[in-house]
């Protein structure tokens, strides 16, 4: 995950600021040295982290923190708020003009990025939001490309406009546009060709793209995982081309995460968006302060609460919560809650948004706690039940137990490893929903296992 190993080092930096009753200059100093380190490490651009580390050093050595009540905590709290700062301080929305007219976006990068697939996936958020997208199929050079973004848009419900790849680029877009204004399409979005690298060709179709058709946003789709790579590619483009706002495809990956906090700061271009994994839904709007909590191990439970709401049934939700109380929820209800989980993207995504779990449950704890396979086994011996034994648990017996474990091909065992931790979550359950109706108020948001 993303600012995994930036997120290890500056927590046990911060851990020892807390342990001091009094801080001096020389602990503000020594500890601004690792962070210093480990925001280097992460890949973080050198004059970025350099007027990083003097803007926070001015601020936690003044008389108000050094005497303060808890130094450390207010020490943590600049490295937030200048951390937020360095991304952006404010979200970032896409421009986009009044719903009569037709906003054009530029999709832009190297080839590799994920640049096809973010523009079905931005196609699929602006949808959402009552527009009406048109994609338009500008990439005449990659094999596949055509194919690709069409199937991305049936999948989104998004119409494509394709010219195939025998037509130039400038005139595609062209055509599309037309094709948008007497088709009562108010969003446009241009999927152009990317390279291998940053060249003369690719720069130059751009701007007679730009030159063509009046572009109100240019998008760059930059790839995380390259690093430093990112900061610089962001820069030319900037520089060549112009840009509005980047989208940063593969920060879910085995990243140091470091282009997250560079870009705004070297490109002065704003993040729009994140992607956070390959199906055409994970792609997050980009919050700052969001983006410091989770860097800084503080979780980002508001991000939670938004992908709770999105993928999760209210009806079901309140029908399951019924079910609990009187320990009557089944195997249904149970399937139920692994495709809940599996749309806010697997456990492992949101025991990483809640505070300090993260960071807690490293190595052999976490991997344990979300053993895909494990699940995934579980969830074939749910399906070779049949529908009245999912929905009566107590029908189950030996014999059944035989026929299930023969469908699902687990050993008997493991049926009744599984039948067995079910009835006790059942219990379980029944008298937690006890203990918090005795509580009195009760918050709306409930993790779907």
């Amino acid at each position: 995950m993303a600012f995994e190993s930036l997120t290890e080092k500056l927590q046990n930096v911060f851990k020892n600021l807390r342990s001091k009753g009094r801080l001096t200059e020389a602990d503000v100093k020594t500890a601004l040295k690792e962070v210093k380190m480990a925001l280097l490490e992460a890949d973080v651009s050198f004059k970025v982290v350099k007027q990083f580390i003097k803007s926070v050093q001015e601020q936690a050595v003044g008389q108000d923190v050094m005497n303060g009540l808890n130094p450390g905590q207010m020490v943590i709290k600049i490295v937030n708020d200048e951390l937020v700062k360095l991304m952006g301080s404010e979200t970032t929305e896409i421009a986009l003009r009044l719903a009569s007219e037709v906003t054009i976006i530029m999709m832009a990068g190297l080839q590799g990025a994920g640049k096809t697939t973010t523009t079905a996936k931005i196609a699929g958020k602006l949808k959402a939001k009552g527009r009406k997208p048109l994609l338009a199929a500008c990439d005449v050079y990659r094999p596949a490309a055509i194919k690709q973004l069409q199937v991305n848009g049936e999948k989104q419900g998004v119409e494509v406009f394709a010219m195939g790849d025998k037509n130039r680029p400038v005139d595609i877009a062209k055509a599309a546009l037309v094709h948008a204004k007497t088709n009562g399409f108010n969003v446009l979005i241009l999927d152009t060709a990317g390279r291998l690298h940053i060249d003369e060709e690719m720069m130059q179709e751009l701007q007679d793209i730009k030159a063509a058709v009046p572009v109100d946003q240019t998008l760059l789709v930059v790839d995380a995982m390259t690093g430093q790579d990112a900061v610089n590619v962001a820069e030319m483009f900037s520089n060549k081309v112009g840009i509005d706002g980047v989208v940063l495809t593969k920060l879910d990956g085995d990243t140091r995460g470091g282009a997250a906090l560079s870009i705004r700061a070297v490109s002065g271009k704003p993040i729009l968006y994140v992607g956070m994994g390959e199906k055409l839904s994970d792609l997050e709007q980009f919050y700052p302060d969001r983006m410091a909590s989770r860097i800084l191990g503080m979780g980002d439970v508001m991000s939670l609460i938004e992908k709770a709401q999105a993928n999760i049934d209210e009806e079901k939700a309140k029908a399951m919560e019924q079910k609990m109380k009187k320990a009557q929820f089944d195997f249904n209800d149970y399937l139920d809650s692994m495709e809940q989980m599996r749309n806010m993207g697997g456990i492992s995504s949101i025991l990483n948004m809640l505070p300090g779990v993260g960071a807690k449950m490293k190595g052999q704890d976490l991997e344990s706690m979300v053993d895909e396979k494990d699940m995934a086994r579980k969830e074939a011996i749910v399906l070779s039940m049949t529908p009245k034994e999912r929905e009566n648990p107590d029908l189950i017996n030996p014999s059944r137990k035989q026929r299930i474990a023969k469908g699902a091909g687990v050993d008997i065992a493991e049926v009744n490893r599984f039948i067995k931790q079910f009835e006790q979550s059942r219990k379980m359950m029944k008298q937690m929903t006890g203990m918090v109706g005795k509580g009195g108020k009760r918050g709306g948001f409930k993790l779907p296992f």
